[in-house]
């Protein structure tokens, strides 16, 4: 494949396009594991990584508020409107949001940079005055990340339109080789500032890798800054989104101010364990919603309403087939999956906090399912150009979970029934102060409560549209057989755990690997099997498209 050829790869379906996704995001999951290895294993679960991700919250708000979500979805149904009708107008419209944008974040993240020391008081009120500093100037940094990405989205917007996926698949494995490369070669000199330089390196990298491929597609720079009622259009259906995603940050930001009033190592286990969570989402959830959005705009906007329903359907119960086998897999496997991502990478990541750590991760596995489906109902609500009614419940959402984080945190902190259940179920016996865990179970709950509140009003909206049909029956259906083989591959994942254990050394890497290998491989079998029995719809759809792609490999 040439180097035009490379930027011109077109994705013609959203199985194909999915598949692309989905293979540049387990190069970059898997990338982000070695990223989080190299750092836990450099660094441990201690005051420079509480530093660390403590100053990725108000670089992160920028992105999410201005950027993340709002940007891409209101950018993509006006780019696609204006290219059906007028070609130049649409690359004039690209050209004038990418400077305002560039404006944007540089007026933002200057006044921010002023404004950092006062902020990083409220966001982590529990850090010493020398740790405050060495946050601020971290953070100060770290601003030019969300001008970089800024500038990225709106290339990512373009790529999507034109169903050119490969470049901005590739964006993500960029940042984070980036970020490794900050950890190795810049952190032995420059210690963690080393490794927020690499963050800075792989974000401009995000941006570079799509330039190319959206001159392809026909993009031509021109200097253009208008304020018209095009872009006021723009901002009305980013800013319920924005609010919406902020309030999010706002969530994270509320937890890391009490993580950082816990102890040392709490604010970096509880991100730790949340950037591990995040691998079944961006393996599954992301790449199909990312993929099904433009095809529900497109559908949406031209009146075909079936096929928007169908894709919808498809897409949601694919989702699901995935990530709840996934989840209970991780919660089953998470102490191994945490001492072998990081606590093999070196010995700085201790044993209290690997089993606070694996012990997080499992609580977050409660919500798994419910945070990937919310990214696939959101964007299905965007195609229909209603982005208050997601806003609205990811407040509820979030307010539940900063209520609960401060309540579960409180009642952690003192010996009663509830803790001694979670320190049984756990594993956490010995450890004097569980209270981080706390955090993790919060935001689950909030988690599940979001995606049941948005999943029924976007049923409710469907009903008022007389397109209610066969979604919640067919995902009721779907749902019952998943659960059903998912439960039922429980019971062979630990007595597989069991007969393994006596021939491997777990205390070694090698040992490790091979028992929690082979657990989840026989997982998966069953897995597979029962569905194979109970005639699950989704199996035979990954059957289709697993012969798709011999098929085309024997032509």
């Amino acid at each position: 494949m040439s180097f035009e050829q490379f930027f011109n790869f077109k994705s013609n379906s959203i199985t194909s396009a999915a598949g692309l996704l989905a293979a540049s995001t387990v190069i970059s999951r898997l990338l982000a594991l070695v990223r989080d290895g190299l750092l836990a294993g450099k660094f441990g679960a201690g005051v420079a990584t509480d530093i660390y991700f403590a100053a990725f919250r108000i670089p992160d708000l920028v992105y999410n508020f201005l950027i993340a979500g709002g940007l891409v979805v209101a950018f993509l149904p006006l780019f696609s409107e204006f290219y059906s009708e007028d070609e130049e107008r649409a690359w004039e419209f690209t050209s004038n949001i990418l400077n305002i944008f560039l404006v944007l974040l540089v007026v933002t993240c200057a006044v921010l940079f002023l404004l950092t020391p006062l902020l990083i008081d409220l966001i982590a009120p529990g850090f010493n005055a020398a740790q405050q500093a060495k946050t601020v100037m971290l953070t100060r940094l770290m601003f030019l990340s969300p001008i970089f990405f800024g500038l990225s989205s709106i290339f990512s917007g373009v790529l999507h339109h034109f169903k050119k996926f490969l470049a901005y698949a590739l964006a993500p494995v960029l940042y984070n080789l980036g970020i490794i490369f900050g950890i190795i070669v810049l952190s032995p000199r420059f210690g963690i500032f080393g490794v927020a330089t690499g963050v800075v390196s792989g974000a401009f990298l995000h941006w570079l890798i799509q330039i190319p491929a959206a001159k392809k597609c026909g993009f031509s720079y021109k200097l253009s800054l208008r304020w018209n009622q095009t872009v006021k259009k723009m901002f009305k259906l980013m800013i319920p989104r924005s609010l919406a995603m902020a309030s999010q940050q706002i969530n994270l930001i509320v937890i890391t101010a009490i993580a950082s009033t816990i102890g040392e190592g709490s604010v970096a286990v509880f991100n730790f364990a949340n950037n591990l969570r995040r691998l079944p989402i961006g393996l599954v959830a992301i790449p199909f919603s990312v993929a099904t959005f433009p095809v529900l705009s497109r559908s949406w906007a031209r009146g075909e309403r079936e096929k928007f329903k169908a894709s919808f359907s498809r897409t949601f119960r694919g989702i699901l087939f995935l990530v709840i086998p996934i989840s209970l897999l991780v919660f089953i496997l998470r102490a191994h999956l945490v001492r072998l991502i990081l606590g093999s990478l070196g010995k700085e990541f201790g044993w209290q906090a690997t089993r606070l750590t694996a012990a997080s991760l499992g609580l977050f596995c409660i919500g798994v399912f419910g945070s990937a489906l919310i990214a696939l109902v959101t964007r299905a609500f965007f195609a229909l150009k209603d982005t208050k009614t997601p806003t609205l419940v990811t407040l509820v959402g979030v307010t539940l979970s900063i209520g609960l984080s401060f309540l579960l945190v409180w009642v952690l902190g003192f010996s009663n029934g509830f803790r001694s259940l979670l320190v049984g179920l756990l594993k956490l016996e010995g450890i004097r102060d569980i209270a981080v865990v706390g955090l993790p179970l919060a935001f689950s709950a909030a988690m599940v409560v979001q995606f049941l509140v948005l999943l029924f009003t976007f049923v409710r909206k469907m009903k008022k549209l007389n397109l209610d049909g066969t979604i919640l029956p067919e995902i009721a259906h779907s749902s019952k057989k998943i659960i059903s083989a998912s439960v039922g591959m429980i019971p062979f994942v630990y007595l597989t755990l069991y007969l393994i254990n006596p021939l491997v050394n777990t205390s070694t890497v090698l040992g490790l690997l091979v028992q929690g290998f082979s657990a989840g491989l026989v997982g998966v079998l069953v897995f597979l099997v029962i569905n194979m029995i109970v005639g699950t719809p989704e199996l035979q759809v990954v059957k289709e498209t697993l012969n798709r792609a011999l098929s085309r490999k024997s032509s």
